[in-house]
């Protein structure tokens, strides 16, 4: 396995929906593989492809942190079915590091995917379960967490973002 380097915001890559995987394959196992290792060396529950630089419809999610292989799920294509409720919480992103901001989702949230074989699947995920799928299939489909906030909120972290990079903190 080899970590990658996650993209930050602004990188285009962030904001263009991902292709569909078609190949199952070595190289997709190996891609799965290095983002399992990037997200829990960054201390993450979800990482999307395009947040390593790969423009492919696909996450990985463990909301165990590593300490619950069954928690452990690779999401290929993934679509949202179904979604009810709702929770606020402050959400982050590994490609808005330090950042964090209350955002609303559905408590609950269906979502069909297929595995490393290509085999469809539906996980039927709650609460933070549910935060992550939704938050990362976003990101497949090339939309931010900010987008789900007021305009105001989102501009504030857009000039927050602008501060760090002048000051290089970014």
């Amino acid at each position: 396995m080899a970590k990658r380097k996650i993209v930050k915001y602004p990188d285009p890559v962030l904001e263009t929906p991902g292709d569909p995987v078609t190949e199952f394959d070595e190289g997709l196992r190996q891609l799965v593989e290095d983002m399992f290792e990037t997200m829990y060396a960054a201390s993450g529950v979800g990482l999307a492809a395009p947040q390593v630089g790969v423009s492919k419809r696909l996450f990985v999610m463990d909301c165990s942190g590593g300490r619950d292989l069954a928690q452990r799920y690779v999401m290929i294509n993934p679509q949202i079915v179904m979604t009810e409720g709702e929770q606020t919480g402050d959400e982050g992103c590994l490609s808005f590091p330090g950042i964090y901001i209350p955002v609303t989702r559905a408590m609950r949230a269906i979502v069909r995917a297929q595995d490393l074989e290509g085999r469809e699947f539906e996980l039927d995920a709650q609460e933070l379960a549910a935060r992550c799928v939704l938050h990362e299939t976003d990101h497949c489909d090339g939309i931010l967490f900010i987008e789900r906030v007021s305009p105001l909120k989102r501009e504030m972290v857009k000039r927050r973002i602008k501060k760090l990079i002048k000051a290089g903190e970014w």
